[in-house]
């Protein structure tokens, strides 16, 4: 890949991570507790525990893209950014552009997902 690409998706991938550390704190910031006091019946609480719950899925899944994110930022520091990880042939510009993470190309993702829907 080229230099001038591997520095287009530094920018993209490093301003993916400032928002989700920004949201991140946010969410730490801001009031993310439940006091059964705010609450006027067991129906109002059930909805504030489930929008709750929700927001920690959401917050593991943006730690997960994070980790992901930080993989790529390293691997293209390394100068490996784009390559497969399973056959070693470049991932094509468009599938990164799409995912900035991807750490397959399309044809080895797409054998992934067959095995998959095999499997499960």
């Amino acid at each position: 890949m080229k230099k001038r690409d591997m520095n287009k998706f530094q920018k993209i991938l490093s301003g993916q991570r400032d928002s989700l550390i920004a949201n991140a704190k946010k969410t730490l910031s801001g009031d993310i507790h439940l006091d059964p006091d705010d609450f006027p019946d067991e129906i109002d609480t059930a909805s504030s525990e489930i929008n709750l719950a929700f927001m920690g899925r959401l917050r593991e899944r943006e730690r997960g893209l994070l980790n992901k994110i930080n993989q790529a930022l390293e691997k293209i520091a390394d100068g490996v950014y784009g390559e497969c990880q399973s056959c070693g042939e470049d991932i094509g510009r468009k599938r990164l552009e799409a995912r900035p993470v991807a750490e397959l190309c399309i044809d080895c993702k797409a054998e992934q997902e067959k095995l998959e829907r095999r499997e499960g």
